[in-house]
């Protein structure tokens, strides 16, 4: 057998720097191509894409209430994903961010529970915020730690603990702060203990914007994301130049979690009023998404947070509008979200195919 019949018909190669113009024009082709795609499934269920879109679009920014759900969807996406960047960066794949949303919540509620009927307002929502901070920064120094020390498999510890989390939640629920015995529900937080208002949605869209800016700060500005970043392009390197390795991933993820337990307050203090186990739901998950879309940079985050919202805010009311089974509008959010994701790997690589020559040769 020849050369040329060794050469694999198709072949990655990695791309040089493309024009960013191609790069948005993959971008934007890939969403078109992922409407097209979502048309199928509403077909198949026997209603108009065209209509259904348009329901999609409304549901989600058609009335000034609409919108206010849109936004409370968004705010968790993009403070989740601001907390797990810092550690892809460093290409430590934390994703235990569910387990610290819901540590943060719980630690928040217990000061909520305690001490909601005996302070202030002003007093006890920073107490809240604290204790959430920690319980989230505590949670994810645990697999940062073992990590540093250890060289565990950071992804299967920080998943696992997720479930740990969840579980304390649940029997909280069931248990120590069950409100009516039987109903498996934590009683509402009195009023101090909830975070006010701003245009309609409660003011963690505020903090979540100002956490936008201290994440890109943090992580083009300063010393701790430098190493960070030097980190996450060659850990050798990093050590050559002095840095203290193990160090700097429990501290980033001490950085991840204290935002993750920030996001874990807002939860139960902003968007529900009381705590659940499923307090985060699926949040920590679909935020590595918009990490990712986002290119790790704060601000691009934004965009992507509020487009999935759109996307998830929309979908839900085309279920109730048109009464298609909620499978269809997870298959049409599904198939953006992968066509999306997807686009990136063509703007990193390109496929070769063996030309006749290479066959002859």
């Amino acid at each position: 057998m020849n050369d040329g019949m060794r050469t694999p018909l198709i072949r990655l190669a990695k791309r040089d720097e493309m024009n960013p113009r191609m790069v948005w024009a993959i971008r934007i082709g890939s969403i078109l191509f992922a409407f097209l795609l979502g048309t199928i499934p509403i077909l198949m269920a026997g209603e108009n894409p065209f209509v259904s879109y348009g329901i999609i679009i409304n549901g989600a920014l058609g009335k000034p209430g609409y919108i206010r759900q849109t936004v409370k969807r968004a705010i968790p996406l993009l403070g989740c994903a601001l907390a797990i960047a810092p550690c892809f960066k460093m290409r430590f794949w934390n994703i235990g961010a569910e387990g610290q949303i819901t540590m943060g919540a719980i630690l928040a509620s217990f000061v909520a529970i305690t001490w909601g009927k005996l302070l202030p307002s002003p007093l006890l929502l920073p107490l809240m915020a604290v204790f959430g901070i920690v319980g989230g920064a505590v949670w994810a120094l645990v697999p940062g730690f073992f990590k540093a020390k250890y060289n565990t498999n950071e992804t299967l510890f920080t998943l696992m603990m997720n479930y740990i989390a969840i579980g304390i939640a649940r029997w909280l629920q069931g248990g120590p702060w069950e409100g009516r015995p039987g109903t498996q529900l934590i009683p509402m937080f009195p009023e101090a203990a909830r975070l006010p208002s701003v245009c309609g949605v409660y003011c963690g869209w505020i903090i979540v914007l100002v956490m936008v800016v201290l994440v890109h700060i943090y992580m083009n500005y300063t010393k701790h994301g430098y190493e960070v970043a030097v980190i996450g392009d060659s850990i050798n390197t990093a050590r050559y130049a002095g840095m203290n390795v193990g160090w700097v991933m429990m501290r980033t993820m001490l950085f991840s979690g204290a935002i993750s337990g920030m996001v874990g307050f807002m939860l139960v203090s902003g968007a529900n009023g009381t705590l659940n186990s499923d307090v985060a739901g699926g949040v920590g998950f679909t935020a590595i998404t918009v990490a990712w879309l986002g290119q790790l940079n704060s601000f691009a985050m934004i965009a992507i947070a509020a487009m999935l919202a759109i996307i998830g805010k929309g979908s839900a009311t085309l279920q109730t509008r048109l009464s298609v089974p909620a499978s269809v509008a997870d298959i049409v959010s599904g198939t953006l979200l992968f066509c999306m994701l997807g686009c990136e790997f063509f703007i990193n690589y390109k496929l070769i195919f063996r030309s006749k020559k290479e066959v002859r040769a």
